[in-house]
């Protein structure tokens, strides 16, 4: 299941270009959560929740993740290089389930954040073609805010999450289309009736695949299993994003861009695999001991 959210996830950076390009930024991520709540919430029940679970995920993730997210990818990253990015939710997530939750970290999970980081930290020394130092901040301010989204949907308890998804995606459109009104365009209906059929159908995948389907999922995973075994996973997202955005979208690497994404699926395989391995090896040994 995190794989297939790792794939939905992968692509969707070369799918959202596809829409940046006829629609700005705030605008497109107002409708990709529009068509994600109507007609839905009219035959969907509230969740079981307090409505400042709703509200709280609604502003983190649709408000303020994604706004920053698709404000970088108009003009500051490409796609390959965003769904890198991202993934620096893995290390603020489990830090700050760490630090608030209580949870734990074993030494392979600690090694391997840590190499992560280093592979974050490469595309501060040198921007390139591919992203700008402006660029780079606004998706980690985004991976930061994902995090915190990321806290309040472990913590529901016996929740429907596919209806948690629909009326969380009721908060983002409002705040974000009056933002692009007064910063992105005034006449937002000429915009929409000049829009081809290839952002309808970007914001379609965004809005029913990338938010309804796969953030239940990923919900789902959050809230029966530690976010240190399960937010590991999404740092394979960016193998998936460079390879569809270098066949959707003719983008490449930069060097430096290759030696950081390099050190941060290093980070991913030591967290994920490392425990494994070791009781793998150390397996044999134990059982030769008469």
């Amino acid at each position: 299941m995190a794989l297939i959210v790792v794939i939905i996830w992968g692509l969707n950076f070369s799918v959202i270009k596809f829409g940046l390009a006829e629609l700005p930024p705030i605008l497109f991520s107002g409708l990709r959560f529009l068509v994600v709540a109507i007609p839905a919430v009219f035959f969907i029940p509230f969740p079981k929740t307090s409505v400042w679970n709703v509200l709280g995920v609604g502003l983190f993730l649709g408000v303020l993740k994604f706004s920053l997210l698709f404000i970088a990818m108009e003009s500051n990253a490409s796609a390959g290089i965003a769904s890198l990015l991202l993934q620096a939710q893995v290390i603020f997530t489990v830090l700050l389930s760490v630090l608030l939750l209580k949870e734990t970290m074993d030494r392979f999970q600690v090694v391997g954040i840590s190499i992560a980081t280093f592979g974050f930290s490469l595309f501060f020394i040198n921007s390139s073609g591919s992203t700008t130092i402006l660029g780079a901040v606004l998706i980690l301010l985004a991976a930061l805010f994902w995090s915190f989204s990321n806290l309040i949907m472990k913590r529901l308890q016996d929740v429907n999450l596919l209806h948690f998804i629909v009326w969380v995606s009721l908060v983002p459109p409002l705040p974000l289309f009056t933002l692009s009104y007064f910063i992105e365009t005034d006449a937002p209906l000429t915009l929409l009736l000049n829009t081809t059929t290839q952002s309808w159908l970007s914001i379609a995948y965004v809005g029913y695949i990338s938010t309804l389907i796969a953030f239940a999922v990923w919900g789902w995973l959050l809230k029966n299993y530690k976010a240190a075994a399960v937010t590991p996973f999404a740092l394979l997202i960016p193998i998936v994003g460079i390879v569809g955005s270098a066949l959707l979208l003719n983008e490449q690497l930069m060097l430096m861009e290759a030696v950081g994404g390099g050190f941060i699926l290093c980070g991913l395989t030591i967290s994920v695999t490392g425990a494994r391995i070791s009781r793998i090896v150390r397996k044999p040994q134990t059982e030769a001991i008469p």
